[in-house]
């Protein structure tokens, strides 16, 4: 399945080095975030005959999570702009037999079957849409009325110190700035603006909870995470080996406050927003 792709920087960005660095890091990240997957399929009815769309659905976790409950009658449907990331998605789900199908497209523009889904997820892929309205509008256009969306986004950045320690380091001062409101990790922390998005688009009985996860990883993953990952993982891609040595040991050194023993450790501060399909 294919579609028009109007957002070139992140089709470029999701099947470029941030879709890569993802790949490479899917069981890592699957760990780490395993208690929101779960948290997002206990939307999914067990064994139903119900469809469930997962937006922006990366290397498959959630969309998976969905499938097992749904085996055998129903089906899980997982899109996403990245296709490296689809490849392993759909990888995933032909290893485990699982009823989960995969496209690589824009669900802000795609043409998905009208009334054809009963569930929405998503974890963490909703923040990168140019016209947020016009995505979750689309989707809304997808579901059945009163199907249930579950979703779990990022709060602000000034909650999540974890995720910008690496830029907040002093190596790389030619980083761009985080643009508020932008296609991007912290594009949807503003709960009140989270509320008409969503209002706007047809969705009623819009909760926005706040949920925070202690996460944890093995110590031995965070150079890995913090050259891989985020802009600093992005920028390293592209620096020569003297800046890239000089820029891991001083970002490494800013992460020791999160460090305890072997592990690393670390609060997720999200939103977890539930929405139903308003009539038409």
């Amino acid at each position: 399945m294919s579609t028009p792709r109007y957002a070139d920087e992140q089709v470029a960005l999701w099947n470029g080095a941030a879709g890569r660095a993802w790949v490479d890091a899917q069981e890592l990240l699957d760990g780490i975030y395993r208690p929101i997957e779960q948290l997002l399929a206990d939307v999914v009815p067990t064994g139903s005959p119900s469809t469930v769309l997962d937006v922006g659905c990366g290397t498959g976790a959630t969309t998976l999570a969905a499938a097992r409950r749904l085996a055998p009658q129903g089906r899980a449907l997982g899109v996403d702009l990245s296709e490296v990331m689809i490849a392993v998605a759909r990888a995933r789900a032909e290893r485990e037999g699982l009823p989960a199908v995969f496209a690589s497209a824009d669900a802000q523009v795609f043409p998905f079957e009208r009334s054809s889904v009963d569930a929405i997820i998503s974890r963490f892929g909703v923040m990168f849409f140019d016209d947020p309205v016009r995505a979750f509008t689309n989707v809304r256009a997808a579901a059945r009325d009163g199907a249930e969306a579950r979703l779990a986004v990022w709060r602000s950045a000034a909650e999540n110190l974890f995720m910008t320690t690496a830029e907040r380091a002093p190596l790389l001062p030619k980083l761009p700035p985080r643009r508020p409101d932008a296609p991007g990790q912290f594009a949807l922390a503003d709960r009140d603006r989270v509320y008409s998005i969503l209002e706007e688009s047809g969705w009623t009985a819009i909760d926005i909870r706040p949920f925070d996860l202690e996460c944890t990883f093995p110590e031995p993953e965070l150079v890995r995470y913090l050259t891989r990952l985020g802009p600093v993982g992005m920028a390293l891609q592209q620096a020569d080996d003297q800046t890239r040595a000089k820029v891991v040991d001083v970002a490494r050194a800013a992460f020791e406050p999160y460090v305890h023993g072997a592990q690393v450790g670390f609060t997720a501060a999200c939103w977890i927003v539930a929405a139903r399909a308003g009539v038409r």
